[in-house]
């Protein structure tokens, strides 16, 4: 995929419900999948995240959109997923590039999964035809249910679950499976997405930290793409 390649999804859905966390890759979807002609409804989940503070710039990419935005509470869960950096206060976020090994401490056991099975319930209410998440190639290595694989699965089962109740040609989408950050960073840049409104740091701080896996992602993406970062770090010492 290049970066001006529009729409994302063949046939256009005609209304899609787009999981966006408030992050790049998430964001850009939602960007993109409007101007390739789509309804769009953004959907987000509180699910104890120690970043929530992510959900507030999801609200920013719904007001830039003029789309509905639904957040829905999962923080009652937050008991069961223990072990994560993300939701245990015990694990520490790992700072520099993400290896093998560092990058489990960032897994929420059935994390996808369970946010898109709310995204797709939510769909079927609304008579929505597609449900998008912004899984990418870089997330592939640890992340199972980023992978292609996961979705094939997913998607055959959301058929079962559902049959009957679906619109027609029903599907559930991630555009970016096979592509890098760096170019969803390019995508965003080329269809006007205001990065200064995403959200990465895992640390959940004031100002991106700078320092853990996913800033140095969004570090490095940006520098890959060649596009400026608007983004505010604390520190920007550390190899990208």
């Amino acid at each position: 995929m290049t970066a001006a390649v529009l729409p994302l999804v063949t046939p256009v859905p005609g209304h899609v419900v787009v999981i966006v966390s408030g992050g790049m890759d998430s964001t850009v979807l939602a960007y993109a999948l409007q101007q390739g002609g789509s309804t769009v409804t953004l959907l987000s989940c509180d699910y104890g995240q120690r970043h929530r503070r992510e959900l507030d710039y999801a609200a920013r990419t719904a007001e830039a959109l003029h789309v509905p935005h639904v957040v829905v509470d999962l923080t009652g869960i937050v008991g069961v997923l223990t072990g994560s950096a993300l939701t245990d206060a015990q694990v520490d976020v790992p700072d520099g590039h993400y290896t093998d090994a560092s990058m489990r401490a960032t897994v929420v056991p059935n994390r996808n999964a369970i946010m898109l099975d709310v995204a797709v319930a939510r769909a079927v209410s609304a008579g929505a035809d597609a449900v998008a998440f912004g899984a990418h190639a870089g997330d592939h290595p640890i992340y199972p249910d980023c992978r292609p694989a996961f979705l094939a699965a997913y998607e055959s089962t959301v058929r079962l679950a559902n049959e009957g109740f679906l619109p027609a040609g029903f599907r559930v989408v991630a555009p970016f499976i096979d592509c890098s950050k760096a170019d969803i960073a390019r995508l965003g840049d080329t269809i006007g997405v205001r990065f200064a409104d995403t959200w990465s740091c895992y640390k959940g701080g004031e100002r991106h930290c700078g320092t853990c896996g996913t800033c140095v992602e969004r570090r490095e993406a940006f520098a890959m793409a060649g596009v400026t970062d608007p983004t505010e770090y604390a520190t920007t010492k550390g190899v990208i």
